[in-house]
């Protein structure tokens, strides 16, 4: 037996025209109507802002995973101080000799003030380095979040108290004033302070702090789900035939909480892109000579009074990713659930 999607669960909204769109010649009338994913994927692709700004996040991610190969083509790299190895790019004040942070044909952004590195890779490998944290984090956080709001709310009882307690904590806490405080105490632990902190440790340590921090708003939501789901006739029945909490939850459970899940990672991805950048602002995480979003910012703003140009390209680079992914996130939840749609 089927079970019947829940009202709670935002099922998907069949109308005509989503009827009028699949159907296909050669299909039963009304079959490809029944598929919720078609029924999204139809919706998706008339919103012409969904489809551009999905344009427009595929576009970074694919700049950001080719990086070294644009970097190879290009012929420069993030980390070559070429201000002071080639003579002419940089004035007596260490600043580039040409306008505009040093554009030229041989550097199509310009180059660093005092070191001269080139900008246009240094901003390449920032891409690369700010989507991985925030690839990574938003997944763990996601598959997290899934797992204890799911287990919290289908089991109930001390369970679910003790997870809302600890929720309730998470969600109260100052997190960026914990990263700024705690963060030269934890490094301190693992690496001797005559040492330079590893580039991987940071990384790992970002990721696992952000998804230590970020797993409870989705576990709340999740769990409020699942505790009006559990009542549902089709988890009753299910419970009678003899099925095992984990077929339920699997089988039940799960696949009516795509929807918010889907919407929450949407989410999630851009409030990391962000939040890692303005760590690295703040000198907590990520540091120069590691190319990253954040300090890119941080090294422009030592020089923006005196040229703006080399804070220009990385905050224009983040706002519009930031701002494409949260459009494509709105576009994403209309398709999943178009009576949300304003």
């Amino acid at each position: 037996m089927t079970p019947a999607t829940p009202s709670s669960a935002a099922p998907l909204e069949v109308t005509k025209e989503d009827n009028a769109a699949s159907a296909k010649p050669g299909n039963p009338k009304g079959t490809e109507s029944r598929s919720p994913g078609r029924l999204a994927w139809t919706r998706f692709k008339r919103d012409r802002t969904g489809v551009i700004s999905a344009l427009v996040v595929i576009f970074f991610f694919v700049v950001g995973i080719a990086a070294p190969l644009i970097a190879k083509v290009y012929g420069k790299d993030p980390y070559t101080t070429y201000g002071m190895n080639i003579p002419g790019l940089l004035n007596e004040f260490n600043n580039p000799v040409k306008p505009n942070g040093g554009i030229s044909s041989d550097f199509w952004l310009g180059i660093e003030p005092q070191l001269g590195r080139d900008v246009l890779t240094f901003l390449l490998y920032g891409i690369r380095n700010s989507l991985l944290i925030a690839t990574a984090a938003a997944l763990l956080t996601t598959l997290l979040g899934v797992v204890i709001g799911i287990t919290a709310g289908y089991l109930g009882g001390k369970t679910d108290y003790l997870v809302g307690r600890v929720i309730d904590i998470l969600l109260a806490f100052p997190q960026t004033l914990f990263f700024i405080a705690f963060w030269p105490v934890v490094m301190a632990i693992f690496v001797p302070p005559t040492d330079n902190t590893p580039v991987w440790l940071t990384v790992t340590s970002l990721i696992l702090v952000m998804t230590a921090f970020g797993w409870a708003s989705i576990a709340r939501l999740l769990r409020g789900e699942v505790l009006a789901l559990r009542e549902r006739e089709f988890v009753e029945a299910a419970k009678v035939t003899g099925a095992s909490p984990a077929r339920i939850i699997f089988k039940e459970l799960l696949p009516n909480l795509w929807t918010p899940i889907l919407i929450q990672a949407t989410l999630l991805l851009p409030t990391y892109v962000t939040a890692e950048a303005g760590l690295a602002f703040l000198g907590v995480g990520l540091s120069d000579p590691t190319p990253d979003w954040g300090v890119m910012i941080q090294n422009g703003a030592k020089y923006y009074q005196d040229d703006i140009t080399f804070m220009l390209f990385p905050g224009l680079a983040m706002v519009i990713f930031v701002v494409a992914f949260n459009l494509l996130g709105d576009s994403v939840r209309d398709a999943l659930d178009p009576k949300t749609k304003r």
